[in-house]
């Protein structure tokens, strides 16, 4: 088995789809049709990877995702929404309570499957080499995948994580979200770059002290974000 999936869905014609198409791909696939359930499921059992309703007749996808992300057993586990709610703001809510991908239904199986092949894949480790970065008060390294800044450790998850690490491996570099979402989401990515800034923002919420005052993470406006990895003038965020 390439993986096991847990979906959470009250669909059933929505449910035998997709493990029609998955066990097909090769994954091992539960599935749950209320909210509830399937998140004690996911307590005791974890998953891989987690396909989230949003519209659930008992607790709804985003109060789910809000709980997986709070949890540390959890909080690494990739969410992908699978919903009818497509409009950009349920979509922007979804990335920023912490999911991976927003699929809107109706969908094509195939991509679906492509979508949770490039989650997974983003969840591997930055790179094969184990690197540590150390400045005064902040450090990171790609073998434990930890973050401390001022003495705490940040919990990111694996995408935010890769994101930071590409930044500051590149020190006052900048980076339009274009070359962000090629070089952390991948050329098989299926997001926007409104990704991006979700993202910096789930990622300066963690490891800044203000973060609408980047002190690392800046956003240089008209083109881009950059780490910065010296006490230096802020830019404005974004």
């Amino acid at each position: 088995m390439r993986g096991r999936i847990v979906l959470i869905e009250d669909e059933k014609d929505i449910v035998e789809l997709v493990r029609y198409n998955l066990r097909k791909e090769g994954y091992e696939l539960e599935s749950f049709g209320r909210g509830r359930e399937g998140l004690e499921h996911l307590r005791r059992h974890g998953a891989d990877l987690v396909l989230l309703d949003v519209l659930l007749p008992d607790l709804d996808g985003f109060e789910i995702c809000r709980k997986l992300r709070s949890e540390e057993r959890l909080r690494a586990t990739p969410v992908i929404f699978l919903t009818a709610k497509g409009e950009e703001f349920d979509r922007v809510l979804g990335l920023e309570l912490g999911a991976d991908d927003y699929v809107v239904k109706p969908f094509s199986p195939r991509e679906l499957a492509a979508r949770i092949k490039a989650v997974l894949r983003r969840k591997e480790p930055p790179t094969e080499k184990v690197e540590r970065i150390q400045l005064a008060d902040f450090s990171m390294d790609t073998g434990t995948l930890e973050v401390t800044v001022r003495g705490q450790k940040a919990e990111l998850s694996a995408l935010e994580f890769k994101l930071l690490h590409f930044l500051a491996s590149h020190p006052q570099h900048v980076f339009s979200r274009e070359r962000l979402l090629d070089a952390v989401w991948g050329r098989d990515r299926f997001v926007t770059p409104r990704t991006v800034d979700v993202h910096v923002r789930r990622v300066r919420e963690k490891i800044e002290v203000q973060p609408d005052r980047p002190r690392y993470l800046q956003t240089v406006r008209g083109a881009g974000y950059r780490f910065v990895p010296e006490p230096g003038r802020e830019a404005d965020a974004q």
